[in-house]
């Protein structure tokens, strides 16, 4: 069995399970340059060194309401491939904003199991697991934007 590390987080009152080996960085919630005509759940762009990070507000874009400015709330960089990039080319950086971020589980990968409810609208809620009494959800990192949004937010890319 071998062991892997995940940051939990909330959206609601549901918790999710994010790859820590997909997590660049954990920051405090930084305000972000906001991207007029974006998606809602478009929060802006980061300052990073010379170039500038795409986040996003998890919580908006799967609840429809912003995350609450708590001190638990996290911006999360990971490290962005889209679905079908190689895996030999280097990843973008991409913010996420997190409720509730603050802990991790060490855990089989094969502890999540499918879902029994496919979810063509949240591509990106992967499969399940029990956990504290309910259950924990992987996110699939790859999955967050889908090609248009990816367009927007990586204009360099090929599309």
């Amino acid at each position: 069995m071998s062991l892997s590390l995940f940051l939990l987080f909330s959206l609601g009152p549901h918790r999710y399970a994010l790859p820590a080996a997909e997590v660049a960085s954990v920051l405090p919630l930084t305000p972000c340059k906001s991207l007029p005509g974006a998606p809602a759940w478009v929060a802006g762009l980061l300052p990073r060194g010379d170039a500038h990070v795409p986040v996003i507000d998890l919580s908006m874009l799967a609840l429809g309401q912003p995350a609450p400015a708590r001190v638990s709330t996290r911006l999360v960089l990971v490290h962005y491939r889209a679905g079908g990039a190689p895996t030999s080319s280097a990843p973008a950086l991409l913010g996420l904003i997190l409720e509730q971020a603050t802990d991790t589980l060490r855990c089989d990968p094969a502890a999540f199991l499918a879902s029994a409810v496919r979810n063509d609208q949240a591509p990106y809620l992967g499969p399940v697991m029990p956990y504290q009494g309910s259950l924990l959800q992987r996110v699939d990192v790859a999955a967050l934007l889908d090609e248009s949004v990816r367009a927007l937010l990586y204009p360099q890319e090929p599309a």
